[in-house]
């Protein structure tokens, strides 16, 4: 203990510049605990130092910071891969970098700012701080993923997703009460610092953090021990992953060629049964498939009978007479083998900046949305048919990233999806992190809804994961693949969090505050009092 004192007390007397660069630093750490590279370990010396920085921070300006710039490198390393995006047009865009990655950063840093600042004001350094830091980071880390848009991307309960056995525990309490477990046990070491606090309490709350996550870990390995390996009889899936260049994609010379190479990879001979259907990516063809009668009857023709052909695609109406009154989508098309379009979704999350520009009239055409038609939202999350499989919830690109935000409302029996239906296109990120991360989210809401994910990426990563988030087959990133898989069953009975969604949260939070009681008496009223 005595050596963790002395750590604790080492920070306490660095300058506060020299404790804002270790904060950086810590942020920069924690993220190696992320997809693709799970360290997971190294949350423990980051938000163990991250605790004891607040204790150092005197103010509230300096609580503030502490979490800002833990949140600065945080987001910055975490999200380094968006610059690839920019370098599709270099020319036009590259100059952007330096001031977008850093300035995002910045902006989502807010978040970790407010969650220190929170904890400061609301528990005295020592246990109750501990204690408290955990509960406040998830609180601000849901409302980073629903206000201005929502981003809930990187949550902490992330670092887990390699390791099926922790990811069960989403089933119950979703991303974000995940999120608490890992932080409740990666802080759990900063008591041991607490010189006011005897050596039971200390020891206490560090064996507290190990058995809660000890508890997830075993409950989470006892439900897969009876999982099944179930799929749906009938139903044979083909995933195209054509590795079309981003640069390359909307050049109208190429249009054919792109299409060609679409229709010849879906028509190779299978390994094993035939494909009863086949799904292409994220806007896989170039054009507008409802006005291009030849094309549809090229897909109709690669398209298993009885089946269906399901490929993201750009979707247009003529709103007048001017060449540019149009209103466009971000759509999936479901298309039989006689070439007709038989359902359609829209993309109702748009991304900021890149499908749709935010307040126009402020922030001007300065985007890689700039000189294009936005593209309009849809309805929302919705239930497909499709012929010959059970009905999917579709979702394009990062829509499925959101927890209890994937399925319409549904009813037992009724409406209730079987299978999540992910196309996305992220080769606008070259071979980076982002594609894993994004991956890693999605798989999450396979457990958290108890039904599969099919997903098709343009460059990766494509593949199969079942509601156990298990991965069923899979292609890496980075090269053109086919992936041939059987769809596998959902849960038969849908799992908590798929009934109530994120109000597991409240109750996850509130029987927290009572086992770990982080409010300590008259604390909030004396801080108000104050105020």
């Amino acid at each position: 203990m005595q050596t963790f004192i002395a750590w604790k007390e080492r920070i306490a007397g660095l300058s506060a510049r020299k404790r804002y660069a270790l904060s950086f630093a810590l942020g920069l750490l924690a993220v190696l605990a992320l997809p693709p590279v799970h360290i997971v370990p190294l949350l423990v010396p980051a938000f163990v130092g991250l605790v004891w920085l607040l204790d150092a921070a005197t103010t509230r300006r300096a609580a503030f910071f502490t979490g800002w710039w833990f949140g600065w490198g945080f987001f910055i390393a975490g999200l380094y891969w968006m610059a690839y995006s920019f370098l599709v047009d270099a020319a036009q865009f590259g100059w952007m970098i330096p001031f977008a990655i850093p300035g995002l950063a910045a902006v989502a840093a807010i978040y970790i700012g407010l969650t220190t600042l929170a904890t400061q004001w609301l528990a005295p350094a020592g246990l109750r701080r501990v204690a408290l830091l955990p509960a406040m980071w998830v609180v601000f880390e849901f409302l980073r993923g629903i206000l201005l848009t929502g981003f809930p991307w990187n949550l902490m309960g992330s670092v887990w997703v390699f390791h099926a056995p922790m990811l069960q525990g989403l089933a119950l309490f979703g991303a974000y009460g995940l999120s608490l477990v890992t932080i409740c046990a990666a802080i759990a070491p900063a008591a041991l610092a607490d010189a006011q606090a005897s050596a039971r309490a200390r020891w206490s709350m560090l064996g507290a953090g190990a058995a809660l996550l000890a508890i997830v870990w075993i409950a989470g390995a006892v439900r897969l021990a009876d999982a099944p390996l179930d799929t749906v009889p009938g139903v044979r899936l083909r995933l195209i992953q054509p590795d079309v260049a981003q640069s390359l994609k909307w050049q109208p010379e190429l249009r054919a060629e792109i299409m060609q190479r679409l229709l010849s990879i879906s028509a190779e001979p299978a390994q094993g049964a035939a494909p009863t259907h086949i799904i292409w990516p994220e806007t896989a063809v170039p054009v507008f498939l409802e006005y291009s009668p030849n094309d549809l009857a090229a897909v109709g023709r690669v398209t298993p009978p009885g089946g269906a052909l399901i490929t993201g695609a750009p979707r247009i109406r003529r709103t007048g007479e001017n060449e540019n009154d149009v209103q466009l989508w971000n759509s999936i098309h479901v298309i039989d083998a006689e070439g007709r379009i038989r359902a359609n979704y829209d993309k109702a999350h748009l991304v900021p900046f890149g499908e749709y520009m935010p307040l126009p009239s402020w922030l001007g055409r300065v985007a890689l949305a700039a000189d294009r038609t936005d593209f309009s939202p849809g309805p929302g999350p919705t239930t497909i048919a499709i012929a010959g499989a059970p009905p999917a919830s579709p979702l394009v690109c990062y829509e499925a990233i959101f927890p209890a935000h994937v399925t319409a409302p549904w009813e037992d029996g009724v409406t209730r999806p079987q299978w999540l239906l992910n196309v996305t296109n992220d080769a606008w990120f070259g071979i980076s992190s982002g594609p894993y991360q994004h991956l890693a989210s999605a798989r999450m809401r396979a457990v958290e809804e108890g039904i599969p994910l099919v997903r098709a990426a343009n460059n990766g990563v494509s593949g199969v994961y079942d509601a156990f988030g298990r991965v069923r087959a899979e292609a890496g990133l980075g090269h053109r693949a086919i992936v041939d898989a059987d769809l596998p069953t959902a849960i038969a009975s849908a799992t908590p969090y798929a009934r109530y969604g994120n109000y597991t949260l409240s109750v996850v939070l509130l029987i927290y505050v009572v086992v770990f009681p982080v409010f300590p008496k008259g604390r909030i009223r004396a801080t108000f009092r104050k105020s």
